[in-house]
């Protein structure tokens, strides 16, 4: 297959490599490490240690590449206004949209690219980080979930979850994207959150704080109850999966942290932002949530250069 993956940082850099491993014509757009990853490749590294992958290319811009059967999103959220311009011309009468985004509303920047049925998204439950220009550390296998943007699992999900499968990823289908959005919601919520308002902080602080621990068992329970408000509930056992795992996890920095402390734009609006409002609108009071977004929104605004000061 003829894969292109916009933005090659943690998640593009880590997925496109596992389906360059596979055999399959993968191609990453990304500005900042494209001249390392063109003459050197990626390196994957896990708990096996360290693989070089090369990659069929990888430039700053879409331009050249053509219609290709997947387009893979990899970007931040943040990037999605200036996306599309990229993306068009990697799309043809039969090619495949797969978004690997964190947060809520991201898919729908990409509505009017092509037919809805041809318009996957994917939620990544794992621990990426990179490390340097091409090179990202996977700390926690874990598995990927595809939805439609629009109602049940179709063809284009199917073949989604088949390319990834078949590189050895764990992937399978989901019938609500809604649905999964509001289970990995459940972790980026309190985690990516919690980490920029007690200061950057890593995973371990927060479950190792008693205070900060209640928080963001709190801030579980409120997303839980979002969740079930809009008809799309899930068990108790999830939250406590959630924290057993980030308990063994040590000190990891969330992707929100890290462009945080770099300066960056982070993802507000998709992680908690169109959260709160759909929670609110179904009726739930979210009073964590909210001081929470508050308290995000005073430490970016506080660092120094930052816009919204």
């Amino acid at each position: 297959m003829r894969v292109v993956v916009v933005g090659a940082g943690a998640v593009g850099g880590w997925y496109g490599g596992r389906l360059a491993e596979r055999g399959h014509e993968v191609h990453l757009v990304t500005r900042s490490d494209a001249a390392t990853i063109a003459r050197d490749g990626l390196t994957l590294r896990d708990r096996q240690g360290d693989r070089k992958v090369k990659v069929a290319s990888a430039q700053p811009t879409s331009d050249g590449h053509g219609p290709c059967d997947f387009a893979i999103v990899a970007a931040k959220a943040t990037a999605n206004p200036t996306l599309p311009a990229q993306l068009r011309p990697l799309l043809g009468p039969q090619s495949i949209l797969v978004t690997l985004q964190n947060g809520m509303g991201n898919v729908e920047a990409f509505a009017d690219l092509l037919p809805s049925d041809r318009l996957v998204a994917g939620l990544c439950f794992v621990c990426l980080n990179r490390l340097g220009p091409g090179l990202i550390e996977n700390t926690l296998v874990g598995n990927v979930r595809m939805a439609a943007a629009q109602g049940p699992a179709n063809d284009a999900v199917a073949a989604s979850v088949a390319l990834f499968a078949d590189a050895g990823i764990d992937c399978r289908a989901e019938d609500s994207l809604e649905g999964v959005l509001w289970k990995k919601l459940c972790w980026n919520i309190p985690f990516n959150g919690l980490a920029i308002a007690a200061g950057g902080v890593t995973t371990d602080r927060i479950v190792g704080d008693p205070a900060l621990r209640l928080r963001a068992r709190r801030l579980m329970d409120e997303v839980s109850a979002a969740a079930a408000a809009r008809g799309h509930g899930f068990e108790e056992k999830h939250i406590r999966w959630q924290l057993e795992m980030t308990d063994g996890m040590g000190p990891y920095r969330p992707s929100s942290l890290i462009d945080y402390l770099a300066g960056r734009d982070v993802e507000i609006d998709g992680i908690w932002g169109e959260p709160l409002r759909r929670g609110e609108a179904a009726g739930v009071v979210m009073p964590e949530l909210s001081a929470l977004l508050q308290e995000i929104r005073q430490r970016i605004a506080a660092r120094p250069g930052s816009l919204l000061g």
